[in-house]
């Protein structure tokens, strides 16, 4: 199974991004969509595949957060 995750475009260059994942920057190839810093992407394999609103984008972080907590209190 694989999971898509969504992050906040920071910095444009030709076909690549800088994108923030729950704070690390990864670097996203952005040639499928059409982005602006501030953006919010669904990101899958290195590949921005669609871009978000944000409050979808946040919805989806708070769920990957409480899956963080949950592992982390169950360790």
């Amino acid at each position: 199974m694989c999971v898509a995750v969504p992050g906040k475009v920071m910095e444009i260059n030709g076909d690549t991004a800088k994108v923030d994942v729950m704070d690390n920057i990864c670097d996203v190839n952005v040639k499928l969509v059409n982005v602006k810093p501030g953006d919010y992407v669904l990101m899958h394999a290195g590949c921005a595949i669609d871009v978000l609103a944000q409050d979808t984008a946040r919805e989806i972080l708070d769920v990957f957060a409480e899956l963080e907590e949950e592992v982390h209190d169950n360790a």
